[in-house]
């Protein structure tokens, strides 16, 4: 298998997740709320052709939602989202894929068409990017490890899509830039039943 799939989770904790949620809705429902979105992005994931890796935020979790057949597990290192990306993309290229993509978990609208979209693109391109509204990204992939479009960020802002484009043109790399689509941080996201 050449393509590999970075998914980014966090443990799903009472009270570590979706914490902008829990004021409009109470720690349990923002619980509630990410395990849907957990459910969705299993849902995208479990059929592509592709190796997937689940990056854990604190620990390995072998008895959860994600099938130990289907998923292979590690936990995410570094001291911010970048460093942790940058390790996760490293990891796969010295386990000897050509194309790695990283999503996260928060994106509802997020299909499996546009994930194996972006894996033909990279036929074609360098990196493809996957906006997000909200100023960040949801998809990156790329066909050859760049660690330079990990660091010096604004991470969790909305100028994160900007600067990886911005980085991006600087190393003269071709791109494709995916759909924009909304991920779910705010009460105004939850547009589903949890």
């Amino acid at each position: 298998m050449t393509n590999g799939v970075i998914i980014f989770v966090k443990n799903p904790v009472l009270g570590k997740v979706k914490t902008r949620l829990e004021e409009a809705f109470g720690e349990e429902n923002a619980l509630k709320i990410y395990l849907k979105l957990l459910q969705h992005t299993r849902r995208v994931t479990a059929n592509l052709f592709a190796d997937k890796y689940i990056f854990y935020s604190e620990f390995i979790n072998y008895d959860d939602l994600w099938e130990n057949e289907v998923y292979k597990k590690e936990l995410q290192h570094g001291s911010d989202l970048g460093e942790r990306m940058k390790n996760a993309f490293e990891l796969l290229f010295k386990n000897g894929y050509k194309k790695v993509l990283v999503i996260g978990s928060d994106c509802y609208e997020l299909t499996e068409m546009i994930i194996t979209s972006a894996f033909d693109q990279l036929k074609q391109k360098d990196i493809v990017i996957g906006p997000a509204k909200d100023g960040g990204y949801y998809l990156l992939g790329m066909n050859a490890f760049t660690p330079q479009l990990f660091g010096g960020k604004s991470w969790s802002t909305n100028k994160v899509f900007l600067e990886t484009l911005a980085e991006i043109k600087s190393l003269n790399y071709s791109i494709c830039t995916l759909p924009e689509l909304n991920d779910v941080d705010t009460p105004g996201d939850v547009n589903f039943t949890y």
